[in-house]
């Protein structure tokens, strides 16, 4: 069971570095670019350290394409949160009914045929 949840745990850490240095700028637009940018770096460092294990262990039960699914869910997710709790924007319902549509092709992608 372990060695199922820990590629997700992984991919959620991974995503929160990866959304931070993504969109966690968005909040210092008087900065200068090159800052920005610097610092999207050093945070999308430790991105990757949890990214590539959560794809080596994962790819030992998940088919890549399953990885991939996971790792977009799990962005959308931490993005939701991210964009409410830290850039202070409103969750719009067009968005969920995206978000569930995306839920059906995890179905379509997991499910055994």
């Amino acid at each position: 069971m372990i060695k199922y949840i820990t590629p997700i745990v992984l991919l959620t850490i991974s995503n929160v570095f990866m959304t931070f240095a993504w969109y966690g700028h968005l909040k210092y637009r008087n900065t200068a670019l090159i800052t920005v940018i610097i610092i999207s770096w050093g945070i999308a460092f430790f991105e990757y350290c949890f990214q590539v294990p959560a794809n080596r262990i994962g790819y030992e039960v998940y088919n890549a394409a399953q990885l991939k699914t996971i790792q977009e869910v799990i962005t959308l997710l931490v993005f939701s949160f991210f964009s409410v709790l830290y850039l202070k924007e409103q969750f719009r319902w067009n968005y969920l009914v995206g978000f569930l549509f995306i839920i059906l092709a995890v179905f379509f992608i997991f499910k055994k045929w």
